[in-house]
């Protein structure tokens, strides 16, 4: 009887009109016959009780529920399997690689051979998976076995830590280039100098000598000035997720940051076209000067030398300052823009080392721009010339 509902209401009214049956002089027989017919339909009538729960099923409803609700809202992609099948994937699993993949196959939705490797590994384990949603990402994905038919899959995206790695080991490789170079170039004029004593009579005459000091001297400078914008850089990168909170008065750091970038030589080809009023912002006064004379150089290094570099600044939409420094000279090729804030990243290696430059200027001015909450772009036309442009959020009132 265990797990029937007995219905004693019914069975109390068929013995009540047995009674009453029995008492009004109908034959005993024909009563017990009545009473009992009906209750044993009451009895035939219950439904069969369910078949008592296993602990494989209960284990199986607990898993599914429980497991879809407890991983639901983690930070991190999870995915159930039921053997190789998914049957559950959290909601970052669903943004990261699709809701498609619910009913799939894991070793098809996941489409790796390292991923595939794990999955038949019967204790689990942890592998790296590239290429997983995208062709530069990196992730770190988990087997946890629950039981021999359910596993766990945890997913932890490690791009950026490989983005910065990678970063690291070119930013590393590219600066030891940058320096060896000119510390090359020292080292041998000052040991042909020592070796031959610069002497009169020596091997080397004065003027040559002469020529030599001097190359040694622009070597020296050009290692000097490449320190210093790797200590700019790394400075800026420090302090790149602090706001800064000064106010600063954009039109005259402008042109005195352009007057100083250009110089006296070459001061006569700036052409200003600043406003009258006020322009405030809330910045570093230092790093905006440093962004200015970077573009103000730029642009009249790669210039045309006979035409001039144009210096703006205005009013934009949406409470925006625009900065504008634009030169008349050869243009850049589109294929190179994107990557123009890049380290070291010069689109004429020899012109630029010629002209004195190092390749981290824009590197500078971007992430001067992106600790300012701005915003930066580079537009060029082979043939007309470079403009570089830069909103900076305006002071509110």
């Amino acid at each position: 009887m265990q797990g029937r509902f007995i219905p004693f209401g019914g069975l109390v009214i068929a013995l009540v009109t047995g009674l009453v049956m029995a008492l009004s002089g109908v034959d005993l027989a024909i009563t017990a016959g009545v009473t009992l017919v009906w209750c044993a339909s009451f009895w035939l009538a219950m439904p069969a009780p369910p078949p008592p729960a296993t602990p494989a099923l209960e284990g199986v409803q607990l898993t599914r529920s429980g497991m879809r609700d407890l991983i639901e809202h983690s930070g991190l992609p999870m995915l159930m399997t039921d053997g190789n099948r998914i049957i559950v994937a959290n909601m970052a699993a669903r943004e990261a690689i699709g809701a498609h993949v619910v009913g799939q196959d894991a070793r098809v939705a996941l489409r790796h051979p390292a991923a595939v490797d794990l999955l038949a590994r019967p204790q689990g384990g942890s592998v790296t998976v590239q290429g997983l949603t995208g062709p530069r990402s990196n992730w770190q994905m988990s087997c946890h076995r629950i039981d021999e038919r359910y596993s766990l899959i945890e997913l932890i995206n490690r791009t950026s830590e490989a983005d910065v790695s990678r970063a690291h080991t070119d930013f590393v490789a590219n600066a030891s280039h940058e320096l060896r170079t000119p510390l090359a170039s020292i080292i041998g004029y000052m040991e042909t100098l020592v070796e031959s004593g610069a002497e009169p009579g020596s091997d080397i005459a004065p003027k040559q000598a002469e020529k030599f000091y001097a190359t040694v001297l622009r070597e020296a400078r050009r290692l000097q000035t490449l320190v210093d914008d790797l200590m700019s850089l790394s400075r800026v990168e420090a302090e790149k997720h602090d706001q800064p909170r000064e106010k600063v008065d954009l039109g005259y750091t402008v042109r005195q940051a352009a007057r100083d970038g250009a110089g006296a030589e070459r001061l006569n080809r700036v052409k200003f076209e600043l406003p009258s009023d006020e322009v405030i912002v809330r910045g570093d006064q230092n790093q905006l000067e440093q962004l200015v004379r970077n573009l103000v150089d730029n642009a009249l290094k790669y210039g045309s030398a006979d035409k001039p570099v144009t210096v703006a600044l205005s009013l934009a939409e949406r409470d925006m300052a625009l900065l504008t420094v634009q030169d008349r000279g050869e243009g850049i090729a589109a294929e190179h823009l994107p990557h123009l804030t890049r380290r070291f990243y010069r689109t004429d290696p020899s012109r630029s080392r010629a002209a004195g430059g190092t390749g981290l200027g824009l590197a500078i001015v971007k992430h001067i721009v992106e600790r300012h909450r701005g915003r930066l772009d580079i537009s060029s036309q082979p043939g007309v010339g470079t403009k570089v442009s830069v909103w900076l959020p305006l002071l509110a009132d």
